[in-house]
């Protein structure tokens, strides 16, 4: 049984490799940014930023549990299925935090990209890391669409955070100066 998750070794080398890049590239991203006066706000971090580096950090770790040598299926699917338990609890906590917070008006994009797309990605993890013991072959593609989804996510949400810093918040400093020197 084992032997369906070293199938796919070469998928998770590329997809945990990636994730591991890209945390590293958004703490470069994020200091940048922490440089801008006008971008600092916890209560952003915490819904934006911070999630980004959740799910890098979980594919990862997905990355890294499914190429282990286990002995036994039934371990990696607990270990799984908690995984994708602690990412929904997660997702409906930044869902709550989104609608919470007041510094940024959210549009549907930001709905789609930080509160759905990531609680689908962890449910979808919880039930095929549930369903790994009775049907592998099935969950192991389970797993690794959730684990790309929260790549593509994460991909996605540095991007989004990249511009918006870079284009919103300096048009808004600049604003903000041309204010001051009236």
């Amino acid at each position: 049984m084992m032997n369906a998750f070293h199938e796919w070794e070469t998928f998770y080398v590329i997809v945990g490799s990636s994730a591991g890049a890209l945390i590293g590239l958004q703490f470069v991203v994020l200091t940048l940014v922490a440089e801008n006066p006008l971008s600092r706000s916890p209560a952003l971090g915490k819904t934006f930023a911070t999630p980004t580096i959740i799910h890098f950090s979980a594919v990862l770790l997905l990355a890294a549990i499914v190429s282990a040598p286990w002995r036994s299926i039934g371990t990696v699917a607990v270990v799984l299925g908690l995984i994708g338990l602690s990412g929904t609890i997660y997702a409906i906590v930044t869902a709550m935090r989104l609608r919470a917070q007041a510094e940024y008006k959210a549009v549907f994009e930001d709905w789609l990209f930080n509160a759905l797309l990531p609680l689908v990605a962890y449910v979808t993890l919880t039930v095929s890391a549930f369903a790994t013991v009775s049907h592998t072959h099935e969950a192991c593609f389970g797993i690794g669409a959730a684990a790309l989804l929260l790549l593509f996510i994460g991909i996605h949400n540095a991007w989004d955070a990249v511009v918006y810093h870079t284009f919103t918040n300096k048009s808004d400093e600049r604003h903000v100066t041309s204010k001051r020197s009236d």
